[in-house]
């Protein structure tokens, strides 16, 4: 399986530096880049850090969990470390910024500024704002103020950062199709169901056949999470579209295609890893999920 990219593993393939300080006043990491730092060939997985990139010029797929988004103008992308993303450019010229920073950057001393709270950082949601040329050039001119005070040698720079890094939230924010039509404010369902998204997503990916799935049924999530069953799945559908038992479904099924196809494991291995008391019970759920057998499954991506 590939593993999750560290910022550690960002600078090594950004300058082959194995020694990076990664603490900048002492609570989380904050860095600014011009995006011709990109990679044209970075692989599609999962970061443990948050990235904003505002691209500028150029065009581009984004591959952002299970989907693919065409970007021909300028536009945000947010990535979170839960759900794997990469960026394929279809054209020559690709100019803008990207920040990366680690939650604990991002919360200010005296209340907790969480970026979970906020939808184009949510699984499920749109992580991608299009904009037009004045967002463009506001957004712009932020980033160059960051990549200004990134160079000075004011001693309370790492504050003056944060503060732009919310300032640049807050622009989305006013952007952002949902927030902007309906003015819809984070509510008890929504955090219940971030919280239900993200202990199922921090599961994954499954490394070795000793750690199977802790958590695997609507009453795992809804003990763990200290609510009713019926509550859990009420507000799931309510804020998703989706119940638990499909957003369990489906993203076991995504892991048991991943399985397949990226280790040697047997079939028998990977039921036991999805914590499947049977083979039988696991072939069926994958039968049921994906049209075909385990086997059939990983005889046809070969």
């Amino acid at each position: 399986m590939k593993k999750i990219e560290t910022i550690q593993d960002f600078y090594k393939k950004l300058s082959g530096n194995n020694h990076i300080k990664l603490n900048n006043d002492g609570i989380g990491h904050f860095n600014v880049f011009p995006r011709g730092y990109c990679s044209p060939t970075a692989s599609f997985h999962r970061r443990d850090f948050f990235k904003i990139s505002l691209i500028t010029e150029g065009t581009g797929v984004i591959h952002f969990a299970n989907e693919s988004f065409t970007i021909n103008q300028p536009a945000l992308f947010f990535s979170n470390p839960l759900i794997p993303h990469s960026w394929e450019p279809t054209s020559p010229n690709q100019l803008g910024w990207f920040c990366l920073f680690t939650e604990e950057f991002i919360q200010s001393w005296d209340h907790s500024f969480s970026v979970k709270n906020y939808p184009m950082f949510r699984r499920g949601e749109n992580p991608i704002i299009l904009l037009d040329e004045e967002a463009t050039e506001h957004l712009s001119y932020i980033f160059r103020k960051i990549m200004q005070e990134m160079s000075s040698d004011y001693i309370y720079k790492y504050s003056k950062l944060r503060n732009y890094l919310q300032l640049i939230i807050h622009e989305a924010l006013k952007l952002y199709p949902e927030i902007g039509s309906r003015n819809k404010q984070i509510d008890a369902a929504h955090r219940i169901t971030y919280h239900f998204l993200e202990l199922l997503e921090n599961q994954f990916p499954i490394e070795n056949t000793d750690m199977p799935l802790k958590l695997r049924t609507v009453q795992d999530f809804a003990l763990k999470l200290s609510v009713h069953e019926n509550h859990l799945n009420s507000v799931v559908k309510e804020v998703t579209g989706k119940n638990t038992s499909q957003h369990i479904a489906f993203r076991i099924s995504e892991e048991a295609k991943a399985l397949l196809k990226n280790t040697n494991w047997t079939v028998t291995e990977i039921a036991y890893s999805l914590s499947f008391e049977y083979p039988s019970h696991f072939t069926s759920f994958f039968k049921k999920n994906v049209g075909m057998s385990p086997k059939k499954y990983r005889l046809k991506i070969i």
